[in-house]
């Protein structure tokens, strides 16, 4: 019956049970249901105080405010970091709103968590929401281990296209940087 009762209802039969049980109570009910013996002492009080138990409301479990704070909400840093790891990796139009990336988001949240700061794949799942991305790969793309001289080559190309754009300013009249693509094409066979 326990599990079939929301946060607010199985706290308060918790405490109830665990107050019936005398000293040592609340210590037995925590680990007996796995609720927090901060949880069941706050329950507890509430029952014991006599005031009318308010429901957080309809069909909210807790109080407007409550729960855990969103990671990118607590650690600003998280959204730069995550554009930056999106900068070379960014795909789409610039002048339209579509933006997509390939990158995966576990990958991704293993690149904030090992630059310090730890998030879930659900979390960068969210950020990129945020930020206007969406998330596609090429049926023909494969992200993971390529060859390291591959990934360098392109970096430096970003760099320098940055280098190049920074060094023009205003010159280059708003226009991006073209694209050549150096593959053999069908005919040189």
């Amino acid at each position: 019956m326990f599990h079939t009762l929301n946060e607010f209802q199985a706290r308060l039969f918790a405490a109830d049970k665990a107050l019936d049980l005398g000293r040592g109570g609340i210590t037995r009910l925590s680990a007996l249901t796995g609720l927090s013996r901060t949880t069941l002492t706050k329950a507890a009080e509430e029952l014991e105080s006599g005031r009318k138990l308010v429901s957080p409301g309809e069909g909210r479990v807790r109080r407007v405010g409550g729960g855990p704070k969103k990671v990118e909400g607590v650690d600003p840093g998280v959204r730069e970091l995550l554009a930056k790891i999106l900068e070379e990796t960014t795909a789409g139009d610039p002048m339209s709103q579509l933006r997509w990336t390939s990158k995966s988001t576990r990958t991704m949240a293993q690149e904030l968590t090992r630059l310090g700061h730890p998030v879930s794949w659900v979390t960068v799942a969210r950020c990129l929401d945020d930020m206007g991305y969406s998330l596609q790969a090429n049926r023909k793309s494969k992200e993971g281990p390529q060859h390291a001289d591959r990934d360098a080559q392109f970096r430096h190309i970003n760099r320098q296209v940055k280098a190049l754009l920074a060094t023009l300013g205003t010159r280059s009249g708003g226009r991006p940087p073209r694209s050549t693509r150096c593959d053999r094409s069908p005919s040189d066979n």
